[in-house]
């Protein structure tokens, strides 16, 4: 409809205005049936009742005069003759006398009036009769009496009393006779009396009902008409407000319906664009996922000068290499190679992603990832990396298994394993690179700590090394092991590193013999008792066949016994290469 094409502006005026237009013929047709009534009324007040009590007027004028009559007899028969009184009552009653031609006349006039009216539903017939009858009732007496009256005055003049007495009764019938004419027509103004008030009262309550009518009839159509023009304006605004959920949500895949061409549809239309450019810059963000890792793309859109600016923070960072990937790929076709490489990063990027950590790059076969601000909490990030690099090495047993299906070959030419190194430190955030390319990644002690953690896994023969940092961040959240202080390339000063065991509370009996066996061989070994180290170290290979650190340290025992340490010996190694 072309209304709902309208600004809102309008809509709302144009509703305003109909309930104005609406008021309008509602009041203007209660004043017409008002005035209507008003009429009605009029006429019954002002011509039917005072007409009527001219009537009753008259009948009583009539008995007025009569008894005017009879005193004027009277003072006449009496001796002496008063003529002064006698005058005064003849004047009495030409006066009472006039005054039934008056009442008579003023009757008359008033139903000629409502006979005369078009604007009254009389009943102009009867009413033209009753004033012939009231015409000829008055003719009729007026007729007869003169006659009387001055038959009368002859008799009472010459004193002939029997005579002037039988004159006045006849008078008196005939007196009778107009008022019984009389009462007649005054039951017949009476009874137009009574149909003008039922008119009156008829028309009043049809006003009322048609009134009540229109009113409701306008209530509705306002109504509807509300209704109508404000569903125009709400059901695009309840669209829109779904379609706003939708993106709070996530899902920039429903558009809104552009019903409408005022402000809210435009207001559609321009959600309609934004709705496109997100889904746009999603299909951005998806694509680049895959190359950067998520977070980061996030990270960068929503603070741009962290990676302009660059940033000094205390972060986790993970080194994870597959051991044996040299070996191993020199029998492969370069297609193998790339479908168990992805297979084996998809693998282990899992557990990074689950525990909130960022994957900075692939080099080879190795994984960098980092935990910290602002991507998680400081006080966290330590814990999460360890419960990745877990969870990495629980998938170890199960790769295994799959690459050879993957390969559709009985068996991996080299077995393979896991290295993970993890360090704690302070690094520098941001994006390095050229003007051509950048990349945001962090750099610091602690990654190349990290990194040399991952290599020093070879020398111990364990899986997951932590340094000293990261184990205090960590403190009773997983189950460590000090494996020994060691000072790796780069690095003047020794630390402590610790092997990542399991999680808290999961350790089997023969783990927790093999750790206090081992804490024992260790003490031992940096006081220098290498005979007790010896014997702890054999109690914990007892405990656990085939356990790398504590045969790395047997073996760093035989060598002392035969170069036996420098006296200034910390019980630290250090390592030249990298």
């Amino acid at each position: 409809m072309q209304i709902f094409n309208q600004s809102i502006r309008r809509k709302i005026v144009g509703i305003a205005l109909g309930l104005i237009v609406l008021m309008l013929v509602t009041s203007i047709l209660s004043m017409v049936m008002s005035s209507q009534v008003g009429v009605l009324l009029d006429e019954l007040t002002n011509r039917y009742i005072p007409a009527y009590g001219h009537l009753a007027r008259a009948n009583i004028r009539s008995l007025e005069r009569a008894l005017a009559l009879r005193r004027m007899v009277m003072t006449k028969m009496q001796s002496p003759s008063d003529e002064e009184a006698y005058a005064a009552r003849l004047r009495e009653f030409e006066e009472t006398d006039r005054r039934i031609e008056e009442e008579v006349e003023g009757a008359r006039k008033l139903i000629n009036a409502i006979i005369d009216d078009p604007r009254t539903p009389s009943d102009n017939a009867a009413l033209a009769r009753i004033e012939i009858r009231i015409e000829t009732a008055v003719t009729d007496l007026r007729r007869d009496l003169n006659e009387d009256h001055a038959r009368l005055l002859k008799q009472v003049d010459a004193r002939q009393m029997a005579e002037a007495r039988g004159t006045l009764e006849h008078i008196d019938a005939l007196r009778d006779q107009f008022n019984q004419k009389v009462d007649a027509i005054r039951g017949d103004m009476l009874t137009q009396v009574f149909f003008s008030t039922s008119q009156v009262i008829g028309h009043q309550r049809q006003a009322m009902i048609i009134s009540g009518i229109v009113t409701m009839l306008a209530a509705i159509v306002g109504f509807v008409f509300a209704l109508l023009v404000s569903s125009g304006i709400t059901r695009p605004v309840r669209l829109l407000l779904a379609g706003t959920r939708e993106v709070e949500a996530g899902r920039f895949d429903k558009a809104i319906t552009v019903s409408t061409q005022d402000e809210i549809g435009e207001l559609a239309a321009a959600f309609n664009r934004m709705i496109e450019q997100l889904r746009h810059n999603e299909r951005i963000r998806e694509t680049f996922g895959r190359y950067i890792d998520p977070k980061v793309v996030q990270g960068l859109i929503d603070r741009p000068e962290v990676a302009i600016d660059g940033q000094r923070r205390v972060m986790t960072i993970m080194f994870c290499d597959m051991s044996g990937f040299t070996s191993m790929s020199e029998g492969m076709t370069p297609r193998g190679l790339v479908k168990v490489m992805n297979h084996y990063f998809t693998v282990m990027s899992g557990p990074i992603r689950n525990n909130r950590g960022i994957i900075d790059k692939y080099i080879g076969d190795a994984i960098m990832s980092y935990w910290g601000p602002p991507f998680i909490e400081e006080g966290e990030q330590g814990l999460l990396a360890g419960l990745a690099a877990i969870e990495m090495a629980e998938q170890v047993p199960a790769l295994q298994k799959q690459l050879p299906d993957l390969l559709g070959i009985r068996a991996m030419p080299v077995p393979c394993d896991l290295r993970i190194g993890i360090a704690t430190g302070e690094v520098l955030t941001g994006s390095i690179g050229s003007e051509l390319m950048m990349s945001f990644t962090v750099m610091g002690d602690a990654v190349n700590l990290a990194s040399r953690l991952e290599l020093v896994n070879k020398i111990y023969g364990t899986r997951i090394l932590i340094s000293q940092a990261t184990a205090d961040a960590i403190e009773a959240g997983l189950e460590l092991r000090e494996i020994d202080r060691l000072a790796v390339a780069g690095q003047s000063a020794p630390q402590a590193i610790f092997e990542v065991m399991d999680k808290t509370g999961t350790l089997s009996a023969a783990q927790e013999s093999l750790r206090s066996h081992y804490v024992a061989g260790l003490a031992a070994y940096r006081l220098r008792r290498f005979d007790e180290a010896r014997i702890a170290f054999n109690a914990a290979l007892e405990s656990f066949p085939g356990d790398g650190p504590s045969r790395t340290l047997l073996a760093r025992i035989a060598q002392f016994e035969a170069d036996p340490p420098a006296a200034d010996w910390d019980g630290a190694w250090r390592l030249d290469a990298k």
